[in-house]
């Protein structure tokens, strides 16, 4: 990787002799290893056992789960947050799992439909729950630096599965809670 980024700083015109670039190719892989970090990981081992028996059945809901992302088609970050609900059916998943879940699939290379729906897969495949429901509000840097420079857009996907999608008044009250 860090000839890949001496190539591209050549091929813009930049001197790799320079004093501020000398450097550059290795913090730069770093830095784009750490950003992609998640196709290194697994989710099973990022649960680690974390489910847990419960008599609870009311939903559960994490809000404002900070994420950052590369959007797959011009590796340009796109970041925001991550809200995730949902009905246990015997089992709970530890708290802090369901933020690494989603950076586990937040640091790839991804566009934020797919992203929202792999979030919400995993934790009904791992929760065995009665639904999931999943909501990102991001901003894209594709759409503010370049293509049409819109600073203020946000882009907001949802993905609802079982009883967030089944029934509308399971869906609502997941919606007015996570309203900020």
């Amino acid at each position: 990787m860090e000839k890949a980024f001496q190539n591209l700083l050549s091929a813009i015109g930049e001197d790799l002799t320079r004093e501020g670039l000398v450097d550059t190719p290795v913090r730069a892989a770093k830095a784009f290893d750490f950003l992609t970090k998640g196709y290194r990981e697994d989710v099973e081992s990022i649960i680690n056992g974390a489910i847990f028996e419960t008599d609870n059945d009311e939903m559960i809901i994490v809000k404002d789960i900070e994420l950052y992302s590369l959007c797959e088609h011009h590796m340009l970050p796109f970041f925001g947050k991550c809200h995730v609900g949902y009905l246990p059916k015997g089992k709970i998943i530890g708290l802090s799992k369901i933020a690494r879940i989603v950076d586990v699939y937040a640091r790839r290379l991804q566009v934020q439909e797919n992203l929202t729906k792999q979030i919400a897969d995993d934790i009904l495949q791992h929760t065995g729950g009665l639904g999931v429901a999943v909501v990102i509000e991001a901003k894209h840097l594709c759409m503010m630096m370049r293509g049409v420079e819109k600073q203020n857009s946000v882009m907001k996907t949802s993905c609802m599965l079982g009883a967030f999608r089944n029934e509308a008044s399971t869906r609502s009250e997941f919606l007015a809670l996570i309203k900020d």
